[in-house]
């Protein structure tokens, strides 16, 4: 029989974190008398904590049912919502929430992370910073929305601004290395020195023993780590490398933190002979698996994106360690051996100083890339028809910082009548649009030469704008690697400002690779002239976008099966290495 005595009962287990058994008598009470709100906000906190949303959100409707104006459920029920991918549904939540407690600094931040345009969530962290100026997470949630409105500078200080309230906040750092990578006026030194000291902050214990047999020769099991095994840029680049893996030297292991699989990763799936899904694991958790699984080599695909699990990799959850693709520069950790590039992207002697990985230079290129099924034909010369030259990028608005604006502005006044085409998510937003037209007039460049563009709804339609335009224009310090690709496999060739470290130089490897050097700039001037050269050449343009697409699938950036055989040469030689290592422990543990 249930009785108040079973509710206290309940909460004792509650409070011994035995959440299972706890739930099962509040549940039970809660079907007896289903007005008790206490017994409903009980199995909210218990829900959180076992990682059930929808759960939390039953829970929340039940004590809205009772208490319509309870701030507290409708705050709890928009975090359910955002964790079950019900973006719309949440905001509509938050909006009520504030409604009822608009000076409730937690419930801006989370209208934030659920806003449909970065100006929208650039003012609910603005309040939220407004409402509590000590809230370290609102602080970076602002440095993550002024980075996304392109106001690079701004957002550095915001996330120095959250490490400075709580200097434990490691993905917070990570997204301030991140945004370093994109400012033209950050010391290549001064980058790396931070990111070396994520590496002393937020480095876990490592592990002591491994086990694994120092055999050099035997197939080796090789993990890749990685929360873009979706549809994600990285996904592009790393489908060739695990399809084409020799099973007979490699056992490959995917540890997907993918909460929200989708078809490429339904596609990538049976690629990898194990697949876990990391989303809820801890690090400690997850590098214990990992060393369960006796992963000889152990590859990052994050560095510091979203989501990446570098604080596995910090424990040394296996014996070799690399990080490749998904970020342009190092890692910091100590306990990460190696880093994947090429001579291009790192020549050598130039950025060996900036990593503290061992650099391995693959010989033909670091990058594989494999386009989209769904790709359209390659369209004719746009200029031909519209009589007038169209550049264009296709990056990511934080990589326009205002040089590249003032340059772009002053091949526009080189090359009369032409025109610029931007697209990216973030001009998808008018106040953002309004923005660029500003910083275009403030170099004498009218509205009337831009056409600014938002994302579009298929990935068919976005590789089609490419048809649009003559000539792309590389960003930089901070280049594209997808978009640099699309443009080439839409036939536009691309002009980029090669730099002096990886993040600046990623374009100048891709256009090597197709035989495309000639378009590589060391210089402003250069990448002016380059581009002002072929705009003035129609019949060089319309060449290269016959041919350009056959130029690519013909090049070693098409080629995956030599793509996966150099890297498994390179695997092979880090463990042989490591093998050595060991012997040589091994004998010396021996001598007398």
């Amino acid at each position: 029989m249930l009785t108040p005595d079973t509710k206290r009962q309940a909460v004792m287990l509650l409070q011994s974190n035995r959440l299972v058994e706890a739930r099962t008598l509040l549940e039970q009470y809660c079907r007896k008398d289903r007005n008790d709100i206490e017994s409903w906000i009980y199995l909210v906190q218990i829900n959180a904590r076992l990682g059930q949303p929808d759960r939390v959100e039953t829970c929340c409707r039940e004590i809205i049912r009772i208490q319509p104006k309870s701030h507290d459920a409708h705050y709890h029920m928009g975090c359910a919502l955002m964790f079950q991918g019900k973006r719309q549904e949440a905001a509509r939540t938050f909006d009520r929430a504030r409604e009822l407690k608009p000076a409730h600094a937690p419930t801006h931040l989370q209208s934030g992370h659920v806003s449909t345009s970065p100006t929208e969530a650039l003012q609910h962290y603005q309040r939220a910073v407004e409402l509590e100026p000590a809230f370290a997470e609102a602080h970076g949630a602002l440095g993550a929305a002024l980075v996304s409105c392109s106001r690079v500078a701004e957002a550095i200080g915001s996330f120095r601004q959250a490490l400075r309230l709580n200097s434990k906040l490691h993905r917070l750092h990570s997204d301030l290395l991140f945004t370093l990578n994109y400012g033209a006026d950050q010391d290549a030194s001064a980058v790396f020195s931070e990111h070396r000291r994520w590496g002393e902050l937020h480095s876990l214990p490592a592990v002591t023993s491994l086990g694994n047999s120092p055999d050099p020769d035997r197939r080796l099991r090789v993990g890749y780590v990685s929360p873009d095994l979706r549809e994600h840029s990285v996904a592009y680049f790393f489908e060739p490398l695990l399809v084409n893996h020799a099973a007979d030297s490699i056992e490959t292991f995917c540890y997907a933190e993918v909460a929200q699989p989708d078809t490429v990763t339904q596609r990538l799936q049976p690629l990898s002979e194990h697949w876990l899904t990391t989303c809820g694991m801890s690090d400690i958790a997850l590098s214990e698996r990992i060393r369960a699984d006796r992963i000889d080599i152990l590859v990052d695909l994050a560095g510091h994106s979203s989501n990446n699990r570098l604080l596995t990799f910090s424990t040394r959850a296996a014996p070799v360690q690399v990080t490749y693709l998904g970020y342009p520069n190092t890692t910091g950790l100590k306990a990460v051996d190696y880093r994947l590039t090429d001579g291009w992207a790192d020549p050598p002697g130039q950025t060996e100083k900036f990593h503290t990985e061992k650099l391995v230079r693959l010989p033909q290129g670091f990058l594989c890339y494999r386009p989209p099924a769904d790709s359209p034909p390659v369209a004719s010369l746009p200029a031909t028809t519209r009589g007038h030259i169209a550049f264009g990028s296709f990056n990511n608005l934080q990589k326009m910082t205002p040089e590249v604006v003032a340059l772009w502005a002053e091949l526009l006044h080189a090359v009369p009548d032409s025109r610029l085409v931007l697209k990216n998510y973030s001009l998808g937003d008018p106040a953002l649009r309004a923005r660029q037209f500003q910083l275009f007039a403030e170099c004498g460049i009218p509205a009337d030469r831009l056409d600014l563009r938002g994302r579009n709804d298929t990935l068919a339609e976005h590789l089609a704008s490419y048809g649009d335009i003559d000539v792309a224009l590389d960003s930089f310090p901070y280049n594209g690697t997808t978009t640099t690709c699309e443009a080439m496999f839409m036939g536009v060739p691309v002009v980029t400002l090669a730099g002096d470290r990886h993040a600046a130089r990623v374009s100048a490897s891709l256009l090597t690779q197709v035989g495309l050097s000639n378009l590589i700039a060391e210089t402003p001037n250069a990448y002016l002239r380059i581009a002002t050269e072929l705009a003035a050449d129609l019949e060089i343009l319309a060449q290269l976008r016959a041919e350009l697409r056959q130029r690519m699938t013909a090049s070693p950036l098409f080629d995956g099966k030599r793509f996966a055989r150099d890297v498994e040469h390179a695997y092979r030689d880090m463990w042989r290495d490591w093998c050595k290592l060991q012997r040589k422990e091994m004998q010396s543990t021996r001598t007398p």
